[in-house]
C-alpha cells in the first residue's frame, strides 16, 4: 500500500465515512459549488435553505429571477456583488444547453463538459472539479487548500499547482467515484479539526507518517 492510500485508510478509520456532499438532488450540489468559494459552507447552507424555502431551487426559477431577489436570498454566502449574477449565469447556461434537464447536462463526456464549465463566469478548477464529483458522478479528484496543506506537510508532494496535485492522487490512488469523494471529505474534516493553519499534531491519525509532525516532534 502506498503513501497516498494509507493515509486514505487511517483518515477513514479515525473519522469514518463522510458521506459528501450534503445534498438532496444533482443541481444542490452544484449551487453549493457555485456559492462555496470564499465563505464556510455553514453560510451555504443557510443561502440554499433561502432558494428552498423561496421554492428557488430549480434551473428555470434562478435563471428567471430578478437579480435584488436572488441577491437577498443567497447573501448569507457572500460576494453578493458577484455570486448572484453568477449562479444566474449557470443556470441560464443550464436552460439553453439542456432546457433546464440537469441530467442531460452533466451526463456528458467528461472532459467536454470540464472545459464547459471552466467556461463558465467564476467556475475555477476546483468548483468545476467539485460539480464533476459530487453531481455528476464523474471520478476526478478534487483539489483544494486543504488538500494542499496535508499533502505537502505529510510530504506526499512539494508543489502547489492544482493540476499536479490532482494527477498525483489519480495516479497513486486507485478506487472509484465513492472512495475519491470519501478521500476528499475526510482531508476537509482533518483540516478542519487537526491539520489546521496551527496543527494540533498530537491528535492527529496521521502523526506517525507526517514529515511536518516528525520535525516539529524532532
Amino acid at each position: 500500500m502506498n503513501r497516498a492510500t494509507a493515509i486514505y485508510e487511517l483518515l477513514l478509520e479515525r473519522f469514518g465515512p463522510q458521506h459528501w456532499w450534503p445534498a438532496e438532488t444533482p443541481f444542490e450540489v452544484i449551487v453549493g459549488a457555485v456559492l462555496m468559494p470564499q465563505t464556510t459552507w455553514k453560510n451555504v447552507e443557510v443561502a440554499i435553505a433561502n432558494l428552498k424555502k423561496a421554492r428557488m431551487l430549480a434551473p428555470a426559477k434562478i435563471a428567471s429571477a430578478p437579480l435584488a431577489k436572488l441577491t437577498s436570498l443567497i447573501r448569507p454566502a457572500g460576494l453578493h456583488r458577484t455570486k448572484p449574477r453568477r449562479l444566474r449565469e449557470f443556470c441560464r447556461h443550464i436552460m439553453r444547453t439542456s432546457g433546464g434537464d440537469v441530467s442531460a447536462f452533466l451526463d456528458r463526456d467528461q472532459g467536454m463538459l470540464r472545459r464547459e464549465l471552466l467556461s463558465l463566469d467564476g467556475v475555477g478548477p476546483e468548483t468545476a472539479d467539485s460539480i464533476l464529483l459530487y453531481a455528476a458522478n464523474k471520478k476526478t479528484f478534487v483539489v483544494d487548500a486543504y488538500t494542499r496543506r496535508v499533502g505537502r506537510r505529510v510530504g506526499l508532494f512539494d508543489f502547489d499547482d492544482y493540476r499536479k496535485v490532482q494527477d498525483f492522487f489519480e495516479d497513486n490512488v486507485a478506487g472509484g467515484v465513492r472512495l475519491y469523494q470519501e478521500y476528499h471529505a475526510l482531508i476537509v474534516e482533518l483540516s478542519k479539526r487537526i491539520c489546521r493553519p496551527k496543527p494540533l499534531c498530537d491528535l492527529c491519525p496521521l502523526c506517525k507518517i507526517c514529515n511536518y509532525a516528525q520535525r516539529s516532534s524532532g
